[in-house]
This record gives C-alpha cells, sequence and structure tokens, in this order.
C-alpha cells in the first residue's frame, strides 16, 4: 500500500486550531503496512474520555470549538482523523478504503489507547465507523450521541444523499473546503474553508475522500451489509445512554434518528432533538449547544 502523508506546515497557523498533535501507529490487516492515525487529546487524562469522531471530507478540525467547551467543564476530550484525512495518512489507491478497513483501523486505535468509560459523538462517517467501534466493544461505552449519521444496511439512501453521490464521483476537482462550507446552515470564513483544505495538497491525496461516498452500504449488493447487521444486533441490546441530536437542515440524513430512537433500549426516555439552524456539519453552526446536550448527557 502506498501511503501519502500531508507536510506538518500545511497545518500551521490555522484559524482558531492551536492543540498538540498525537500520533499512534496500527498495521493493516491485509498487506501489513503501517499507517500513522493522529489525534488530539485535550484535558485532564484522569477525567473519562469524550472522543469525537468526524465525517467525510472533514478531520478534526471540524471540533476545535467543541474541545475548549468540554475540557472547561472537566472532560478529557479525544478527536482523532480517520485514515485518509486530517494528519492522518493516506493511502493513494481508492481501492485501498473499504468499509471493513476502516473499522479494523480505527478499532486497533481504540484498542491501542486502552480508553474505557468512552461517552461517544459521531456524525457522518464518524457514526458509520463509530458505531461499528461500540458494537465491537460496548464495555469500553458509557453513552453515545447520534448526529446527522447512520448505519445503513442496504434499504436505500435519501434523495440528498443520492445527490452527493453523484457529486463526489464526478466533480472534476473535489472541493474539500467548499464541501464543507456548503454543508453548514452558516458560511464558513476563507480561513475556515483553508483549513478544510489543508490535508489535501493536491488531488492524490483525496482519493479516501473521493471513496466514502461509494462504500455507503445503501444496497443489499454493497460490501458491509451483513456486517452493519451484526453491528445493529448488538446496538438493539444497548442499554446504556443514546441519545440523538440531529440537524433540521440536513436534507442526507433527515428522519436517520427514527431507527437508534426505536431499536436501542438506552435511547427510551433520553431528550432526542432536532437542532433548528444546524445543517450536516452541525458542529460548525451550533457547537455550543451540542457541547451542553454531551456534558448534560454525561452530568445524567
Amino acid at each position: 500500500m502506498e501511503i501519502l502523508r500531508t507536510p506538518d506546515e500545511r497545518f500551521a497557523g490555522l484559524d482558531g486550531f492551536d492543540f498538540s498533535p498525537h500520533y499512534s501507529e496500527v498495521i493493516d490487516g491485509q498487506d501489513g503496512t503501517r499507517l500513522r492515525i493522529h489525534h488530539l487529546d485535550e484535558g485532564p487524562r484522569d477525567a473519562a474520555p469524550v472522543l469525537l469522531m468526524h465525517g467525510e471530507p472533514s478531520w478534526c478540525y471540524l471540533y476545535r470549538r467543541f474541545i475548549p467547551d468540554l475540557v472547561a467543564r472537566g472532560h478529557r476530550v479525544v478527536a482523532p482523523d480517520l485514515v485518509g484525512f486530517g494528519r492522518s495518512d493516506k493511502p493513494a489507491r481508492r481501492d485501498d478504503y473499504t468499509y471493513e478497513r476502516h473499522v479494523q483501523w480505527m478499532s486497533d486505535w481504540l484498542t491501542q489507547l486502552d480508553l474505557t468509560g468512552i461517552t461517544l459523538f459521531c456524525q457522518d462517517w464518524g457514526g458509520l465507523i463509530g458505531l461499528r467501534l461500540v458494537a465491537a466493544f460496548p464495555d469500553r461505552f458509557a453513552r453515545v450521541v447520534v448526529s446527522n449519521t447512520g448505519l445503513p444496511v442496504g434499504a436505500g439512501a435519501t434523495d440528498g444523499f443520492r445527490a452527493w453521490l453523484d457529486f463526489s464521483q464526478n466533480v472534476p476537482v473535489f472541493p474539500v473546503g467548499m464541501i464543507v462550507n456548503g454543508g453548514c446552515h452558516r458560511d464558513l470564513s476563507p480561513a475556515e474553508v483553508a483549513a478544510y483544505d489543508a490535508p489535501f495538497p493536491d488531488e492524490t491525496y483525496k482519493e479516501g475522500a473521493r471513496q466514502f461516498p461509494t462504500l455507503v452500504p445503501i444496497t443489499p449488493e454493497h460490501g458491509s451489509v451483513a456486517e452493519n447487521k451484526a453491528a445493529w444486533d448488538v446496538l438493539a441490546r444497548f442499554d446504556k445512554p443514546l441519545l440523538t441530536a440531529f440537524g433540521a437542515e440536513d436534507a442526507i440524513t433527515r428522519g436517520g434518528e427514527r431507527p437508534f430512537i426505536d431499536r436501542v433500549p438506552g435511547a427510551k426516555g433520553q431528550a432526542h432533538t432536532v437542532l433548528q439552524g444546524a445543517g450536516h456539519f452541525l458542529q460548525e453552526d451550533v457547537p455550543a449547544e451540542l457541547c451542553t446536550i454531551i456534558d448534560t448527557l454525561i452530568r445524567g
């Protein structure tokens, strides 16, 4: 597997982002390639971790306003970059990216850090992968906030997702910062848009971002349908708190909270919410509200 690594200077002086990088290394189970995974780790080390998982095509920059808020409330905050994104390594070929490889890479990362008592906040692919981690290691997780994401099992997709899939596969230059801006209810500043572009010096670094939309198992023929069904079997017995917080302005995941509310025992009686003025990347639109939701759930 050929690996690309974004030069460190691309991350210097980013708007509102002054955190120390941390790195771990995992070994790919198929060909033995070593992959470096980046994460942020802020706040007291003896506190239970809040795990913030991003999706496509963002990176942990998405959580820059969550981190000081949650740390000020006494929480440890851990925010990784998925392989192919942010400061993490980027396989150079699209076919090196599969759903199951992503789950394996992040499972190995999670167990290597030995995180326990986790509160997971997951959005977009952060949920498709993060919820698989919950199913694989339910004893490591204390509670979950599910936001603008799902765990699809080949049963179709929204019109919003189909439009995104078509765009992502046919646009000649994949405009990462513009895509994130388009998924927000507010307009990002030019500096914020540039920060989302920072991990990708050119198109060769974007193979993971290009591939992700095609990996969502929206048909029975997609890979990972069986694995996601098995994960739902675990979630259907998950009785720890699970709360949904979706964005009212997100056409891609609209209505996606219902399976969690209906099927997960821990979702019963929780203060599920649909946040007004919040788009797909609701972390950019309503960060203070989401931090309060996370903190309130933890204090329970």
